[in-house]
């Protein structure tokens, strides 16, 4: 019997990547091929977003796009757009099978049962890091968690995710170990609320930490987004080990109390502050990256000011920034005193400024310094045939270099000298030192 070929697409955030991950590990280990061409394949895997509306139109388009590619394909639709709007999605038609979050864990046994019962498990032994390369990818995204006990009012993934939810240490390990025995480098942690990992479990994220740097060879761990509460005492001294790379995307949405407290978030200004203070105390340059919403209900000209004159003098490596837009479901989409569309965009537009500045700075600041370098896919970058690649520092800063051809520099630590910023402000342009 020819195995079948599964095809697997997500949207949204770096959860939906580790859960694409783990199923492609368990669609290999029954007997399935992973498959990098939707139009080859015989099922199309999709994990959804729903965390603002313009992120479920983009999830109905890329099942919109994944039925033209393939129309026989079998389609198969989980994550939280799957969870919060299934009778849309299912009216819609086209989709074969519907997976909420609930079961997405068991996706492959699902959808073996339901649409493919003939897979022989077993058919096809490919390594566990084969699907993870096969897409690409340098770096191993492990979920740890799911779900968040706090419900700020702008986020509907709560609702769509439930409950937290911690796995257990011991099952984490080992699936590092297994990553790192295939060959990867470098493992990131991911979840909702990665910081109250093992409330539910009378445990912590330290503990997690500490038993993957004592229990795995893994030579590089990072964190995803990691709300800045709930982190255990003591927590930035983990970061003393090398291994553990010095970069945090800690999430502020604002700069200013007033707003943060309408936002139903659990931490304000000060409480951020020292946070970065601790972490640079810890790690000299420490990287510390963040998501700013923009025009959020009722915030004000002076609230405006007072959030950008915060994230100036925080310093951050890279703001990703997010207009305020309602999203059913969610208690600020009930709010009074909206901010009006051309004060949205202006807001933007100098946050956008500051931001790039500000990473500008961060980067100069790093030209003539010696980095090691985790390198990723490169390609074709000029006419004499040398191959530019790119990859990241261990403060998660983007390099680039040419090099040549029969250089095999993919998945690879090497290390370079940072020698300009690229034009457009956002990655080093390095030289190769070893």
């Amino acid at each position: 019997m020819t195995p079948p070929r599964v095809h697997l697409r997500a949207l949204g955030c770096r959860l939906n990547e580790a859960e694409l991950e783990c199923w492609a590990r368990d669609f290999s280990a029954r007997g399935y091929v992973i498959s990098t061409r939707p139009e080859a394949a015989d099922l199309i895997v999709v994990n959804t977003c729903a965390v603002t509306a313009e992120a479920v139109r983009k999830s109905r388009q890329l099942l919109r796009r994944s039925q033209r590619d393939n129309p026989h394909a079998r389609l198969v639709v989980s994550g939280c757009d799957a969870t919060l709007a299934p009778a849309q999605l299912t009216a819609a038609g086209g989709i074969d099978l519907l997976v909420g979050n609930a079961d997405k864990d068991r996706l492959p046994e699902l959808v073996t049962r339901a649409l493919m019962p003939g897979v022989m498990p077993g058919a096809v032994h490919a390594p566990a890091a084969a699907p993870l390369y096969a897409r690409g990818r340098s770096r191993a995204f492990v979920k740890v968690q799911d779900g968040c006990r706090h419900r700020c009012t702008f986020c509907i993934v709560t609702i769509a995710r439930g409950t937290e939810r911690s796995r257990a240490i011991a099952g984490i390990v080992a699936e590092v170990n297994r990553l790192v025995a295939s060959g990867v480098r470098e493992v990131v942690l991911t979840g909702v609320h990665v910081g109250g990992y093992g409330a539910d479990l009378g445990t912590s994220l330290a503990a997690l930490l500490g038993a993957i740097l004592t229990g795995t060879d893994v030579e590089r761990l990072r964190l995803a987004s990691v709300e800045p509460w709930d982190l255990p005492a003591r927590f930035f001294e983990l970061f003393a080990d090398p291994r553990l790379m010095p970069h945090l995307h800690l999430p502020l949405q604002s700069g200013c109390d007033a707003t943060l407290r309408r936002m139903g978030r659990r931490c304000r200004r000060q409480d951020y502050a020292r946070l970065v203070d601790a972490a640079r105390a810890v790690v000299a340059g420490f990287n510390v990256t963040t998501d700013v919403i923009v025009g959020f209900p009722g915030e004000t000209d002076c609230e405006w000011r007072q959030s950008l004159e915060f994230i100036e003098r925080i310093g951050f490596g890279r703001v990703h920034i997010f207009p305020y837009s309602a999203r059913a479901g969610t208690a600020a989409a009930t709010f009074p005193d909206p901010v009006g569309a051309a004060s949205r965009r202006d807001r933007v537009r100098a946050l956008h400024e500051l931001a790039a500045r500000m990473q500008r700075e961060y980067l100069r600041a790093c030209v003539g310094c010696e980095l090691a370098v985790l390198w990723e896919r490169g390609a074709v970058g000029s006419a004499d045939g040398l191959v530019r690649y790119h990859g990241y520092t261990p403060a998660y800063l983007r390099c680039v270099v040419d090099a040549p051809a029969d250089l095999a520099l993919r998945n690879t630590i090497r290390r370079a000298h940072a020698r300009a910023v690229t034009p457009d402000g956002t990655a080093l342009r390095v030289e190769l030192t070893c």
